[in-house]
C-alpha cells in the first residue's frame, strides 16, 4: 500500500489546505483517493511535486501488505 500521510504533513507544513488543491487543477476526486491512500497515477504524483517543490519520497511511502 501506498501511504500518503507524508504529503498531507508537508501541506501542513507549507500551510497548504487540501481543500486549495482544487484551485490548483486537483480534481475533488484524488484528493479523496489520496486521502484514503489508493492508487493515483505518477502524473498527478509529477503536478504534486512540481507544486510543492519536493521529491516524489516526500509525498509517499511504501508500507508492505501484512501477509
Amino acid at each position: 500500500m501506498l501511504d500518503y500521510s507524508k504529503l498531507f504533513a508537508l501541506l501542513e507544513q507549507k500551510e497548504i489546505k487540501k481543500s486549495s488543491l482544487r484551485d490548483k487543477g486537483f480534481s475533488p476526486n484524488l484528493i479523496v483517493k489520496l486521502a484514503k491512500h489508493e492508487h493515483i497515477n505518477t502524473v498527478n504524483i509529477e503536478k504534486l511535486c512540481a507544486l510543492l517543490h519536493c521529491q516524489p519520497g516526500d509525498l509517499m511511502e511504501y508500507i508492505p501488505d501484512e501477509k
